[in-house]
């Protein structure tokens, strides 16, 4: 039968999408198993709970996401370069490799460095993947291909805190890193992109040349929107969620509340999200009306979260869970990036965009920190979370259409 003529579910849900999406499940796996067992690991190496495993655990997570912003350049570029397989596939490696080697660590300064080469190989699997499933699937099915790669991935995160919860911390990197080595197996059952095949026979073109994003004020403002749009989706996890615990008491929870059972409501909120948002930007023919409803919809949770008093320990967790499907457009975000620039530099956008985005969480982190000697834990969250959510929105305001656009073209 014709491609033409093929169900459009058989175009969607092909061994790509499906590798794509399991690759991006092992990702989000070891990318959010560190805030599941971040608190019985540190107190396992001795350090105790209150304010230093709060300043323990934004030392380790920004070690990873600073891994996450130079690797997200390095993949990028190799992904231009070489080819979206050599990325996706070199990138699970190496955080398979160092999410075992977290197993094992005895001490802060270990536990850094391999959050940070975990983070440096974390930063290549999401952008390669949307970029081919992106450039494999007719414009039509784009947003819902993307959406079901996002969603399974994100689900990694509550399978992950189902292991953190069940297993002891050491054994679930294990896992982690295990799930990752298995899945290179599947390298030689795929093929390159045809348009990235295509663009290797032409010549004269420039391939993956990220300097190039900085030369142009057209491209470099195009740029910078794609970055900021994501912030208050990092804002949520890393400063609302991942310490839940204190902020609990703070805003009047009558119980205590566990890291991963926020992280687990939270990210099954967010592969809601990543389904709604995929399917409303396909069904509306707009990428940036789904982007403002959700970060408005992103807005509000953060005013419950910071202003109601007396939540049970059960609503608080359905906050978490309505946080994440507000924040849950993480897959049209990706896309919008894949969407916006040329075959020659696809790659190296749509890899460095979100890792953009989770290395800003050094600052994001570091401006709370900062703002609660002064401001306490509230005053300190409502100021960086308006920061992020209005820079996103001045953002989205000046960002171009990418709905249906045809991708074969270059920059």
């Amino acid at each position: 039968m014709p491609t033409s003529e093929k169900h459009p579910l058989s175009q969607i849900l092909n061994l790509t999408v499906l590798v794509a999406s399991l690759g991006y499940f092992v990702d989000m796996f070891d990318l959010l198993l560190f805030p599941i067992v971040r608190q019985p690991s540190l107190t396992d190496l001795g350090i105790p709970p209150g304010d230093a495993q709060v300043s323990a655990t934004f030392l380790l997570l920004n070690s990873q996401m600073v891994g996450m912003l130079l690797g997200g350049i390095f993949w990028g570029v190799l992904g231009d370069k070489k080819g979206r397989l050599s990325t996706l596939f070199g990138s699970i490696a190496l955080y398979s490799v160092a999410n075992i080697a977290n197993a094992f660590v005895d001490g802060i300064p270990a536990y850094a460095a391999w959050r940070f080469l975990a983070g440096l190989g974390l930063a290549g699997e999401l952008g390669a993947a949307v970029t081919l499933v992106s450039e494999i699937l007719p414009k039509n099915l784009r947003a819902y291909g993307t959406a079901i790669v996002a969603a399974v991935g994100i689900f990694g995160t509550v399978t992950a805190s189902l292991v953190g919860k069940y297993l002891p911390w050491r054994a679930a990197y294990l896992v982690g890193g295990g799930l990752g080595l298995l899945l290179l197996v599947t390298r030689f059952s795929l093929r390159e992109s045809g348009m990235f095949r295509n663009l290797g026979e032409q010549e004269g073109v420039t391939r993956g040349d990220f300097l190039s994003l900085f030369t142009s004020r057209e491209r470099f403002f195009r740029y910078l929107r794609c970055i900021l749009i994501g912030l208050p989706t990092w804002f949520v996890v890393a400063i609302l969620i991942t310490s839940a615990p204190e902020f609990a008491p703070k805003i009047g929870v009558t119980g205590p509340v566990t890291a991963g059972t926020a992280v687990a409501f939270c990210y099954s909120g967010i592969t809601l999200g990543s389904l709604a948002s995929g399917i409303l930007s396909q069904a509306w023919g707009s990428r940036r009306k789904v982007v403002l409803v959700f970060i408005m919809g992103t807005l509000a949770g953060v005013a419950v979260y910071l202003t109601v008093r007396g939540l049970t320990p059960a609503l608080f967790y359905a906050l978490a869970g309505y946080l994440g499907l507000a924040t849950g457009y993480w897959a049209v975000f990706v896309t919008i990036a894949a969407e916006q620039f040329g075959t020659n530099l696809r790659a190296t956008v749509a890899t460095t965009v979100p890792n953009f985005v989770r290395g800003a969480v050094p600052l994001i982190t570091g401006s709370f920190i900062l703002l609660r000697d002064r401001l306490g834990y509230i005053g300190s969250a409502w100021t960086v979370g308006l920061v992020c959510i209005a820079l996103a929105l001045f953002s989205l305001w000046g960002m171009a259409e990418t709905a249906g656009r045809d991708l074969d073209f270059l920059e």
